[in-house]
């Protein structure tokens, strides 16, 4: 007999782990086929809190898994994508999508699925060796793989006859299920059942198979369900332990939610249970058809989460707050130590939100080399030696910030690079990856004309530029600002919006300018009007920001995917 129950629990074991496999696999698929699609609908149909809320429903619903649905809200929030307040409808979405899993399970312990999963074994393998449909094929092996794991667990539930098992029968009839202690104890087992496996669809589907064999009482059931809630905001959680506050803070409230939640059914939970069961007709007192029980638990599961939503929906500003509260931000160290601020590689689960991410992660290095453009125009007018050395190590320090940025944002795509990825997310990666060496020599640039503007401090007799000159570069280097705001407002927007023409009329007065100035530098020093070091240096600084609006033309082409 031990032998017997042995082989039946490996054979439990292999269920669960092929439907863990089956719903990710699935989940997977979804995303890589309509991964842009989810973004758009996620980062755009969010303008109040109920089209959010319907937004994560119908999400979760189409992933079938809301753990991957409050992952990519909380790496939206980390990227500036979504507000806290956003995210939090959204989570409440999901947690009502969730619930459809549920009824899939309780279908599989009623419904024959092994008509299905076979067609779909085979139909999934004849698109996977399609190159455009391998999504589709991979989307189809998902749901066979679940449907047939779901198939296994009812037989294996069926093998294991713990209904005629008398101490399996005495053990769990020794629990009080009228005692609130009770209810608790089993609680506490599902949520950290659930932490641990980081599967909600996985314990569901042992408290499901329980209470189909009729030994697990039905109230004990469901106090596991509840238990699940709270255990499957681990995942989100963990996630963003190493990330920003605001990913913190959406992960934080997926907690606070669905804690509040369990504490208020908890305080009625008998007669909230009792109305649940009559609505199936299934009665806990004088018991009934043992069939009926997995319905019962999907019932729950939409009953608790739909009026947990409705419950709830009114008060997202005061939960924004609590959460804000529990987590406030914290003060900036005076001295800026480089971090990516939208990467988050632990929260990350597909490549579309990697390169989402990386995009908007380039955007910012955008915007910081600008800054450091910033820093050598006020580094040409300075004269105070000590005002004049902090601004040069800012520049220094930008530039060490902006080598580090495109190393780590490549390694990042080299990361995402490694799994299977779309023709278009592949396309989006090279784009990145173009554009961010092009950032990283703008900072190099920026960095030789701090450099060459520093050689009247590093030798005494080094003469520095009249006002003339300076009022010339003054004007060069507005011009090439402004090539710098067009890049940024191309890289911060859609190309739809923009016309790449502004940036090469742009970049052609750059090189007509600096043709004429150079000219005139040149005719300048010829009629010993000023010193051919000062010549030298401002031919230098002029060919610098030449070669600046260069860099600038190839990242808004890349982005332009030209």
């Amino acid at each position: 007999m031990t032998a017997d129950y042995l082989t039946i629990g490996m054979k439990l074991l292999g269920a669960l782990g092929l439907l863990i496999y089956g719903m990710r696999m699935m989940s997977e698929a979804l995303q890589k086929m309509a991964g842009p699609q989810l973004r758009h609908i996620l980062a755009r149909m969010t303008t109040n809190r109920l089209t959010g809320m319907l937004t994560g429903t119908l999400v979760t619903c189409a992933v079938q898994s809301s753990s991957a649905t409050t992952v990519m809200t909380v790496s939206f929030v980390s990227a500036g994508l979504l507000t806290l307040g956003q995210a939090i409808s959204v989570i409440m979405g999901a947690n009502i999508g969730t619930t459809l899993t549920a009824w899939i399970m309780s279908l599989g312990y009623n419904v024959d699925l092994t008509s299905f999963v076979f067609p779909a074994f085979f139909v999934g393998m004849l698109l996977i060796y399609k190159k455009k449909q391998r999504f589709l094929g991979d989307f189809l092996f998902g749901i066979a793989f679940m449907f047939l794991s779901l198939v296994m667990l009812s037989t294996a539930g069926k093998e294991l006859d713990l209904e005629h098992n008398e101490e399996v029968v005495s053990f769990f009839a020794s629990f009080d299920t009228g005692s609130y202690w009770t209810i608790l104890i089993f609680l506490a087992i599902g949520t950290v059942i659930t932490c641990i496996v980081q599967s909600s669809a996985a314990v569901m589907a042992i408290t499901i198979l329980l209470c189909s064999t009729g030994v697990l009482p039905i109230y004990l059931g469901i106090a596991l369900v509840m238990g699940e809630n709270i255990g499957t905001t681990a995942t989100a959680n963990l996630a963003a332990l190493g990330a920003g506050i605001p990913a913190r803070r959406a992960a934080l409230a997926h907690l606070l939610f669905n804690v509040i939640g369990v504490t208020w059914v908890l305080c009625i939970f008998y007669p909230f249970v009792n109305v649940v069961c009559n609505l199936v007709g299934y009665n806990p007192a004088l018991g009934g058809q043992v069939s009926l029980l997995p319905v019962v638990l999907a019932m729950f599961h939409t009953c608790f989460n739909v009026t947990n939503t409705l419950l709830l929906i009114g008060f997202i500003p005061q939960i924004e707050r609590i959460v804000c509260w529990l987590l406030p931000e914290r003060e900036q160290p005076q001295m800026e130590q480089f971090r990516l601020r939208y990467i988050q590689a632990n929260i990350v689960q597909t490549p579309e939100i990697s390169v989402l991410q990386a995009e908007k992660e380039t955007a910012l290095l955008g915007q910081r080399v600008q800054q450091m453009f910033t820093l050598v125009r006020q580094l040409v007018d300075e004269t105070d030696d000590k005002h004049f050395g902090d601004l040069y190590k800012q520049i220094t320090h930008q530039e060490e910030i902006t080598d580090q940025a495109e190393y780590e944002i490549a390694r990042f795509l080299e990361d995402v690079s490694s799994d299977h990825l779309s023709d278009i997310t592949k396309k989006k990666v090279r784009q990145i990856m173009r554009e961010i060496g092009e950032l990283e020599s703008i900072g190099d640039a920026c960095y030789n004309m701090a450099r060459t503007l520093n050689r009247r401090n590093e030798f005494d007799s080094s003469p520095t530029l009249t006002r003339d000159l300076r009022t010339k570069l003054d004007a060069m280097m507005q011009r090439t600002d402004d090539a710098l705001t067009q890049m940024n407002t191309v890289m911060t927007g859609h190309t739809r919006e923009h016309d790449i023409n502004d940036s090469y009329r742009i970049e052609e007065d750059i090189n007509q300018m600096r043709n004429r100035l150079k000219a005139e530098s040149i005719a300048a020093v010829n009629d010993q009007q000023y010193d051919y070091v000062v010549g030298t240096m401002f031919s230098d600084l002029v060919g610098e920001c030449e070669k600046l609006g260069d860099y600038v033309i190839n990242v808004v082409q890349a982005r332009f995917g030209k």
